[in-house]
């Protein structure tokens, strides 16, 4: 890999493939997507955002969401092109994580506006087949708002429907009928 070349950014995030030896670095604007036992870069995704925050990878492999501090919410297919599937805006402030569930069709971002938003993702084995974006509920009230920051980060339990979230107010809460 070497040294990383001027221009590249500030990484902002970084994750492994769960299947391949890939790892995805992003940066401020971009997400470069690295062959490991190769040593080279494979694939620039071009996300259209001004800030990523986080990125996260479908457990199939072929699909990406990436968050932005611009309230921008982008899903990507590896297998279609190097830019954004679906851009989804929901949020009135900053994303400042996103995810998806290991096992559930779920995925879901949190914000600065203090909420998280639960979406059905359905990605179907058939490659002729769009994938299912469907909002499901709002998550609110829960955590305040401190300093203009509100859920920083939060994680699906592994094996239940369950949303465990974090936010600037010092508490973590437990999601349980999402």
């Amino acid at each position: 890999f070497g040294k990383v070349k001027k221009g590249f950014g500030e990484i902002q995030c970084a994750c492994f493939h769960p299947t391949k030896p890939f790892l995805f670095v992003a940066s401020i604007q971009h997400v470069r997507v690295y062959h490991l036992i190769k040593q080279s870069m494979v694939k620039r995704l071009l996300s259209g955002c001004r800030w990523i925050s986080s990125i996260d990878i479908h457990p199939s492999g072929d699909h990406v969401i990436i968050g932005s501090l611009d309230r921008r919410m982008c899903w990507f297919d590896l297998d279609l092109s190097n830019t954004p599937y679906k851009t989804l805006k929901y949020h009135e402030r900053a994303i400042r994580s996103v995810g998806f569930h290991r096992r559930y069709p779920l995925m879901a971002s949190s914000s600065d506006d203090g909420s998280i938003h639960v979406f059905h993702s359905m990605v179907y084995s058939d490659l002729m087949r769009n994938p299912l974006v469907v909002p499901v509920k709002v998550l609110r009230g829960g955590h305040s708002v401190v300093n203009k920051l509100g859920v920083l980060d939060f994680v699906f339990h592994p094996t239940q429907p369950w949303l465990f979230s974090a936010g600037a107010d010092g508490k973590i809460i437990l999601y349980q009928d999402i």
